[in-house]
């Protein structure tokens, strides 16, 4: 069953997919081929949000979209599993993505999974972005669409110039 909050960043990244995957990878040249449907029969839970893209250089390939209020311990792990669903379902290369909206307990937040057991190991490795490290007027110099509802959040973004000075002209966005 699909959460209030996955249908909300879906619809918030759906509005301008294409500026949310260049910003999440720093793949400039990246282009968004479609929005897949995430829904695996392995789990009950669906991933937020999974975009099939390309680039040139690392041609067609699969970003998971990990949109989380906190963080938990237990995110790693589940990052782990739908990359590995993805990949095999989708035979594509994976780019997960973890982003956390508010700050929580945990001071480091990791950037990995691992795991051993009797001598085997498993890794993944996947990028965090965490909102209040991020500065609010990025989302209007890019217009990011899908990041306008968390400026408050974001760093600066609880100032009155910030919110007034910025969103302002970019109303037309929402539109």
């Amino acid at each position: 069953m699909t959460k209030k909050a996955d249908i909300g960043s879906k619809r918030l990244i759906s509005l301008e997919p294409e500026k949310w995957v260049k910003w999440l990878t720093s793949f400039t040249d990246v282009q968004v081929r479609e929005i897949v449907n995430s829904e695996f029969q392995w789990i009950s839970r669906e991933s937020d949000v999974l975009i099939r893209a390309y680039t040139p250089e690392y041609g067609e390939f699969l970003l998971i979209n990990e949109l989380q209020l906190y963080y938990t311990g237990k995110l790693p792990r589940r990052i782990r599993a739908y990359a590995g669903l993805a990949e095999e379902k989708y035979q594509l290369p994976v780019y997960p993505v973890l982003v956390n909206i508010l700050q929580s307990s945990y001071a480091n937040i990791p950037q990995s999974y691992f795991s051993e057991f009797a001598g085997l190991q498993a890794r993944q490795d996947y990028r965090v972005i965490n909102l209040w490290e991020v500065n609010a007027e990025i989302v209007f110099e890019r217009s990011l669409t899908a990041l306008l509802p968390f400026v408050p959040v974001l760093k600066g973004g609880g100032e009155e110039y910030t919110v007034v000075g910025w969103a302002l002209p970019t109303l037309h966005l929402l539109l």
